[in-house]
């Protein structure tokens, strides 16, 4: 069974940067696709960052050059490296995993691709 454990969340100043990190268990993040997604209460959930089993990266384009998404083969995490923290990045941050034969998955800024869900870590930006 996968087990996905989200960590690094909390408060930073806008400007500022915070490291995610998704132990996974049951699973080898090196074999599978992997995405962080983003959720704000009455708002449907975002896809932020993911990466394939093979390469593949896509970010969505409100993060693009400030976060970085990798995976730590040592550790068996997925991580996401958050700089130039903004306002509107305050949010619940999931990590989400899934098999993907081909190395990525069609539509994989889709959450409904994602079987496997870790319980979100909160990530808060104040001015």
């Amino acid at each position: 069974q996968v087990q996905l454990v989200e960590s690094g969340g909390g408060s930073v100043q806008a400007g500022g940067s915070l490291r995610l990190s998704c132990a996974a268990s049951g699973a080898t993040v090196s074999r599978v696709c992997m995405g962080w997604f983003r959720q704000v209460p009455g708002k449907e959930r975002e896809g932020v960052a993911v990466i394939g089993s093979r390469g593949f990266l896509s970010y969505v384009d409100s993060v693009k050059g400030r976060f970085t998404i990798s995976k730590d083969h040592a550790k068996n995490t997925l991580d996401l490296a958050m700089n130039s923290l903004k306002l509107e990045d305050t949010a619940m941050y999931y990590c989400a995993a899934a098999t993907c034969v081909l190395g990525s998955l069609p539509s994989a800024m889709n959450g409904t691709k994602y079987r496997y869900w870790g319980q979100g870590t909160q990530v808060t930006v104040s001015s």
